[in-house]
């Protein structure tokens, strides 16, 4: 049975268009990995088919009275509300029923006998509903997911308002899992994810019984929980039964067969076109060269798929720091209450430190602390000398206006534009991408604009917070290979131990002096 079809789907930005004629169909107990590099239109793809965004062509249909649940990482947290209060909405038509069971009861004694009888018929066939749908069992629940993605942590009685991004995707997480519904459609779900709770969501998406549809850069964690890839490229969706290994091994083959095509054909072509240039102007020959002719114009041509520009970091090292780069004194980091223990750091130059531990336990606002963003709750941060810092932060404040052009010009003004350009470009982004709004583009295209202005300028420490989020896999092995060859410093927060364990010197457990996790 098909859950979702679309049929015909074109779509595209100003000039550039993302989908050209693209056909899809998902089914029952389908796990599907959306893949493709940065830009390709995934996320543009998941807000069509939820209908957030409008086509400029073609029909998207669901089957009738089906639940979807979408994790859409911008969704909006009410102030007020507590973690907890968020997640018990996913039972709302739980507590809408046992609302209007209580409003049957409370006619009860101001009905006739006949009226009360199928009054009591009614508030029977409710109260049915609420047990067969465990909503005596509610709290319990929320408990367990809340304790599978590390929510109890951070406290269930706290006001969404003042959680960080990770904190904030992992309540939206939790709450589109204990709603249970019939398709999952999941952006980027690890993203905001410690190791920990990674693990936890791969054992669930496992289990699950229903379809869901995965986007994520997260390539070992796509693989081991679908069972079939849709491949996003050149305006086209490509469907590869298997998971994401077969995927490679069936794409590379075709690839393959495709370049030893055109080859052949562009061989046949030469020869035909230096036949009919010999042979039309003897009339001997003509018409031999004619009938050639005919043929080259009748030909299918090959065409090969454009290669996308590869990303290339290559970042700029300052003057020499001087020995040491920080040093923490009996430092208490936190808004309205402490989050950690008095901290004594330091960090030596040539250090390159990954700051590990469950999300919310401090790690960015250690760095935010580190850096004079934020006013400790005590305790001292004292800067080495001649330091240039670089710094990438997980979440922007504002978003840009701005085009990526006028983005890395305000910050490098005596830059020609050609140099803008090429720049950019370096950073993995097409002709269209430079000319764009940034505000239009995808979360990893944002990435390579703010990685941009990290490579123009001269620094000798980088500060980096998740910085891989959204990357595709050649701009993130790119990354890894850039900070494995700079001769600066680094401090870098990261939930992926594959991308950090091979560039990094030093790992601080955050754990260790956080006064938010219990061990």
């Amino acid at each position: 049975m098909s859950l979702l079809t679309v049929n015909k789907l074109s779509h595209g930005f100003g000039d550039r268009a993302i989908f050209d004629d693209v056909s899809f169909r998902l089914l029952q107990g389908e796990h599907i990995g959306l893949i493709g590099a940065n830009g390709e239109g995934k996320s543009t793809f998941m807000n069509i088919i939820t209908g957030q965004l409008e086509p400029d062509a073609g029909t998207v249909s669901w089957a009738k009275r089906l639940r979807i649940g979408y994790l859409d990482q911008h969704a909006g947290l009410k102030q007020g509300m507590t973690m907890r209060d968020v997640l018990r909405t996913a039972f709302q038509y739980l507590f809408d029923m046992e609302q209007e069971m209580n409003e049957l009861f409370a006619r009860m004694g101001e009905v006739n006998s006949d009226e009360l009888e199928e009054l009591l018929e009614e508030t029977g066939r409710l109260q049915e509903a609420l047990t067969n749908n465990d909503f005596y069992t509610i709290d319990a629940k929320v408990e367990e997911v809340a304790n599978g993605l590390g929510l109890d942590e951070i406290g269930l009685d706290r006001d969404v308002h003042d959680l960080s991004g990770g904190q904030r995707t992992k309540v939206l997480l939790a709450k589109l899992l204990l709603e249970k519904p019939d398709i999952l459609l999941l952006d980027e779900p690890t993203n905001y994810l410690d190791v920990e709770h990674i693990e936890w969501l791969r054992n669930y998406l496992i289990a699950y019984d229903h379809a869901f549809i995965l986007v994520s850069h997260d390539i070992p964690f796509l693989n081991s929980v679908v069972n079939l890839i849709y491949h996003v490229e050149n305006q086209e969706l490509t469907r590869y039964p298997g998971d994401y290994e077969e995927f490679l091994r069936v794409y590379d083959m075709k690839k393959q067969q495709k370049q030893a095509a055109f080859k052949k054909q562009q061989k046949e072509i030469a020869n035909l076109k230096d036949f009919v240039a010999r042979n039309k102007a003897n009339a001997a020959t003509s018409r031999m060269a004619m009938s050639r002719q005919k043929k080259l114009d009748k030909m299918d041509i090959i065409e090969l798929d454009s290669e996308k520009p590869k990303p290339s970091f290559q970042f700029k090292t300052a003057r020499t720091p001087g020995k040491y780069l920080f040093e923490t004194q009996d430092l208490v980091i936190g808004y309205d209450e402490p989050l950690s223990k008095p901290l004594h750091l330091s960090m030596e130059r040539g250090q390159k430190i990954a700051l590990s531990g469950a999300n919310g336990i401090g790690k960015t606002t250690l760095l935010k602390s580190i850096l004079g963003e934020i006013v400790p709750v005590s305790g001292t941060v004292e800067l080495g000398e001649h330091l240039h810092i670089g710094y990438f932060e997980q979440e922007l404040k504002e978003e840009s206006n701005q085009t990526c052009i006028e983005e890395i010009w305000e910050e490098f003004r005596h830059f020609t534009q050609q140099e803008v350009r090429g720049s950019l470009a370096k950073c993995g982004l097409t002709k269209k991408h430079i000319e764009s709004k940034v505000q239009v583009l995808s979360g990893g295209e944002k990435a390579k604009v703010r990685l941009c202005k990290l490579i123009n300028k001269e620094t000798n420490l980088l500060v980096l917070d998740e910085p891989t989020n959204h990357l595709d896999k050649d701009a993130k092995a790119e990354l890894k290979r850039a900070l494995k060859e700079y001769r600066g410093s680094v401090l870098l927060i990261s939930h992926e131990p594959d991308f950090y364990q091979d560039i990094v010197t030093d790992v601080w457990n955050c754990e260790s002096w956080t006064t938010k996790v219990f061990q």
